[in-house]
């Protein structure tokens, strides 16, 4: 529902509100105050969820904590259970077989293909391929309704990668498949075949996916839209230690400035380099790079410590995509834009990119014969220590940070979640649309849906 309040009677401001932000996969609110002449005086995006993780699972076992860490997100829970899993692995000294670690990014990226059918399909697409008369009420049965066939084919593949998560792995929501020291069950030849054959379906569709996006969604890409929500800013990721390559499950991090040098870092020195933030009008925090010396400042016009993270970070701070199809777009990708990419927009082009890039890499790893090495756990004894599991969520870098008393439990987490680095980017973007669109008091849907765009390029 949107609404305009307006403002008391002895003064001329208003308040705009959005309430909620449409088609994304949190919850947020947009408020947009106008100062006497009409323009953006302030414009703010509030996250409601206060979810509290890092303080109720004190006290619990840490075996105990990778199956509650999921509940955080029905969307991304692959990649909070991995994460935390390998923070009990570093606070009780643990080593991951091989066959272990693979089954681990196997599930990790099988879980980025399906948020990514997802999040341009469902929830983009109605911005893009749905007729304009009806993009503000858009969804994806608009789509269906335009496109059938499309619409058939992005559900087959969203409901095929969820079914190959679950058939091996038990659940595709909220799972208990990996385990501190490895993963639970071993994968029989049988499986690995399956799952080969519909992950070659996946890869197809993915190719399919990118081409129909270049010629029916990115062609649209004017001026206008490559300014929607426009800002400079660094951006953080992980990369391959030894080659700089694009990486989601295992890796060290890159804070890139927004003039391309950047920093490395393990996920156990986080501190040393990214500091996080509170405003006194938000529950969430706001992350920012400690390690450029700067502080912190949302200030359109002198912004300080801002990165962003997510799918168009990875591309920017790798080096290269290790898959020749995915290495192929990012060429193409650099040629048009350059490196590092700032629109806001392109986080679209990057998320199928990245698509491809996950099916690719799924092929790969069932195509590796060590997967189904029958050693995919290792013994734990529980003990005090510090672990940090840092993994790519589809929202942007994921840190889990837990340290545990000689028994065990967890007596300390900080938890920094992908969208949780974008907090300041997002609200940036959405004060550069609103200035830029609302003008002279006058507020047309077409420009609250293009504040909302904004938002949802970022996936939150």
């Amino acid at each position: 529902m949107r609404q305009t309040v307006a403002g008391s009677a002895s003064a001329s401001a208003r308040e705009i509100i959005i309430e909620p932000v449409t088609r994304i996969e949190g919850h947020a609110r947009i408020g947009i105050r106008l100062d006497e002449s009409g323009g953006v005086a302030e414009a703010r995006v509030h996250i409601m969820s206060m979810r509290g993780f890092e303080k109720f699972i004190e006290g619990r076992a840490a075996e105990e904590v990778p199956g509650i860490v999921t509940r955080i997100c029905g969307i991304c829970p692959w990649q909070h259970h991995l994460a935390s899993n390998k923070a009990v692995d570093g606070c009780v000294g643990a080593e991951v077989p091989p066959a272990g670690r693979l089954l681990r990014e196997l599930t990790q990226v099988l879980a980025h293909i399906s948020d990514k059918v997802l999040h341009f399909f469902f929830l983009a697409g109605p911005d893009f391929f749905v007729d304009s008369q009806q993009c503000s009420a858009g969804n994806i049965m608009t789509i269906a309704a335009q496109a059938p066939e499309l619409a058939k084919r992005v559900f087959a593949m969203r409901y095929r990668g969820q079914m190959m998560l679950e058939k091996f792995a038990g659940r595709a929501i909220h799972p208990d498949a990996i385990v501190p020291g490895g993963f639970s069950k071993p994968m029989s030849r049988l499986e690995r075949d399956q799952l080969h054959a519909d992950a070659l379906d996946q890869l197809e569709f993915a190719r399919f996916a990118l081409d129909f996006a270049k010629e029916h969604v990115f062609s649209q890409f004017d001026a206008g839209l490559m300014q929607l929500g426009d800002i400079s800013t660094g951006f953080l990721g992980m990369v391959n230690p030894e080659d700089g390559g694009l990486e989601l499950s295992d890796g060290i991090l890159r804070l890139m400035r927004p003039d391309g040098s950047f920093h490395e870092f393990s996920g156990r020195e986080y501190t040393d380099f990214i500091a996080e933030h509170v405003e006194p009008w938000s529950y969430a925090k706001f992350p920012y790079a400690r390690g450029w010396g700067e502080g912190f400042s949302m200030q359109l016009d002198d912004p300080r410590g801002i990165y962003r993270t997510n799918c168009l970070a990875r591309i920017n701070v790798a080096d290269f995509i290790p898959t020749p199809l995915a290495q192929a777009e990012l060429l193409e990708f650099r040629s048009l834009f350059g490196r590092p990419a700032q629109s806001t927009m392109l986080y679209h082009w990057a998320r199928l990119i990245e698509l491809l890039y996950a099916c690719e890499k799924v092929v790969e790893l069932l195509e590796d014969p060590a997967i189904t090495g029958q050693q995919v756990r290792s013994d734990v004894v529980p003990k005090a220590g510090r672990g940090v599991g840092c993994v790519e969520a589809p929202r942007g870098t994921l840190i889990h940070d837990y340290s545990t008393d000689e028994e065990g439990f967890i007596t300390r987490a900080n938890l920094i979640v992908g969208t949780t680095h974008n907090l300041a980017p997002i609200n940036m973007s959405v004060n550069r649309v609103a200035r830029d669109l609302i003008k002279n008091g006058e507020v047309t849907g077409e420009a609250l849906n293009r504040i909302e765009m904004a938002v949802r390029a970022y996936d939150p």
